[in-house]
């Protein structure tokens, strides 16, 4: 996988570029947003970016604005000391696939290129899945329910997408936790249950049908209604 590096550390970003290569994958690095838009610039078909907020030139919000404004859609995982849940929350915000926190273990940022990859890639390869009435364009990010497009909030879809994903496992609240909001722990939160509950009512009379409550153990999605 050709992954672009993107960090102002030359110590860490050599240990990042060493160890993605040693994984298999085709690192490039730049020092900054400079040295990066200079490389996508150069029509460098990339996969994959990793980046850094804080960086002396421009940081990586800004980066990341500049790229998704002009309708770059290239995953981005954010990597970066910043760890409070408003950085996160604007990383993801700002159009990250996927937030970091350093210092981390290698294999943890291995497993989570591979996933957001992976996920990227179903989504652009893939036509609009269609459940009954339900139908989800991944790549326009849309859906339909009994012909009339839904709206849904980018939290909502990611939660439906997570679910859709794993269809017919039961996904508990610290799965879902991590996969839609990045939070690595359960604080206690109803914050799932309320993102379900409005899920369902978007998806109209199929919704509770559609995403199954497991007493005791989370939410399961299925396709089938009988």
């Amino acid at each position: 996988m050709k992954i672009l590096v993107v960090d102002d550390d030359p110590k860490l970003r050599s240990l990042i570029g060493d160890g993605l290569a040693a994984k298999g994958h085709a690192p490039t690095l730049a020092a900054g947003a400079g040295p990066a838009l200079e490389q996508l610039a150069a029509g460098h078909d990339f996969e994959l970016i990793l980046l850094d907020v804080m960086m002396p030139e421009a940081t990586g919000w800004e980066l990341i604005e500049e790229l998704r404004g002009r309708g770059d859609r290239t995953p981005v995982i954010f990597v970066t000391a910043k760890g409070s849940v408003e950085d996160r929350v604007r990383g993801l915000t700002l159009g990250g696939d996927d937030y970091i926190i350093k210092p981390f273990a290698f294999e943890e940022l291995v497993a989570r290129v591979e996933v957001v990859a992976r996920r990227h890639s179903q989504a652009t390869r893939s036509g609009p899945i269609t459940f009954g009435s339900l139908v989800i364009d991944p790549l326009l990010r849309r859906v339909e329910v009994q012909g009339r497009v839904v709206e849904f909030s980018p939290r909502e879809y990611a939660l439906l997408m997570a679910l859709i994903g794993a269809e017919g496992q039961v996904l508990d609240r610290t799965e879902l936790l991590r996969q839609v909001w990045n939070i690595q722990f359960d604080p206690g939160t109803n914050v799932v249950d309320v993102h379900i509950a409005r899920v369902r009512r978007r998806l109209g009379e199929g919704g509770r049908a559609h995403i199954q409550t497991v007493t005791g153990q989370g939410y399961r999605f299925v396709k089938d209604l009988g």
